[in-house]
């Protein structure tokens, strides 16, 4: 199939699933029956560990590096885990030849904001007990990669060095809904609407406060590590990914922002069935690999 083949059976195969939500059971196991039944990056090899006192899958490649990183999952804050960020966590992990750890942050609404932004920054202390922070990167998906910003403000209010480098795939960064893609791009996206977001802000963000607090595209992002921001065109949160980049840099943060056109959200998920995922992750990888010190393999 040519690219357009591809971007169209993937959009087929996401409508099919529809925009209305279960109940959280429901949306959990579905989200981790579909991802889990994914296989990871050829080559790289799973185990179950710890990190930051939360489960976490460990990744290794063959071509194993110095490097490590921490990878979050995406899901709302609802749904997700260590399992379904292993898929993408795999695929950097291969590409750059670090450690992986996808970290199984606790979910909302049995632990909502800021639950999730407290297990990520624990599990990145205890990265730094034993790697510095220059060998450490940092990547997330959706709510994942909202996390991943939230993360690196909080590693800085707690005067925590910054990692080398993060990657963020359709970022969501504004719980308070505001971006207009969200109701401009509503129809292309096979994926969300304004309803399903709401869905989850009210699980994890219930109150106007809570809502624009956990967004960090109202943040101070000021000495942030460099960061790619990866954004399907065709989806809701278009937005939030244009906006956080563009707030990255009014505050002097090393940015690059890459908008797919014609492409669904986190459409990097789909590396191995649709060649713009493989050449997304291709360029997130030497983006991350390029900021890293020289690394000596072990």
């Amino acid at each position: 199939m040519n690219r357009q083949q591809q971007r169209d059976a993937i959009r087929a195969a996401l409508a099919a699933s529809g925009k209305e939500q279960g109940t959280t059971e429901q949306e959990r196991a579905g989200f981790e029956q579909f991802v889990t039944s994914m296989p990871l990056a050829e080559g790289v090899v799973a185990d179950d560990g710890t990190l930051g006192g939360r489960p976490a899958v460990r990744l290794r490649a063959p071509d194993q590096s110095r490097t490590v990183l921490l990878y979050l999952h995406g899901g709302g804050y609802v749904i997700g885990s260590a399992r379904t960020g292993a898929r993408l966590a795999s695929a950097l992990v291969a590409r750059t030849g670090a450690t992986g750890y996808s970290l199984d942050y606790r979910l909302a609404p049995e632990h909502p904001f800021p639950g999730a932004v407290e297990d990520a920054l624990a599990a990145y202390r205890e990265l730094l007990e034993s790697t510095p922070a220059g060998d450490i990167l940092v990547a997330g998906d959706s709510a994942g990669g909202g996390l991943v910003v939230a993360l690196l403000v909080a590693a800085r209010e707690a005067g925590l060095p910054q990692p080398a480098a993060a990657a963020v795939f359709s970022p969501w960064a504004d719980l308070t809904l505001s971006g207009d893609s969200i109701r401009t791009r509503a129809a292309a996206d096979p994926l969300f609407d304004e309803a399903a977001l709401r869905w989850y802000v009210e699980r994890y963000a219930p109150s106007a406060d809570a809502a624009r607090a956990a967004s960090p595209i109202f943040a101070d992002l000021s000495g942030l590590a460099p960061l790619l921001v990866q954004v399907g065109a065709d989806e809701v949160l278009l937005d939030d990914a244009v906006r956080l980049a563009a707030r990255a840099a009014a505050h002097d943060v090393e940015v690059t922002l890459e908008a797919g056109p014609g492409l669904p959200h986190v459409y990097q998920l789909n590396y191995g069935l649709l060649d713009d995922a493989d050449d997304a992750l291709d360029r997130a990888g030497a983006f991350l690999a390029r900021r890293l010190p020289a690394t000596v393999a072990v």
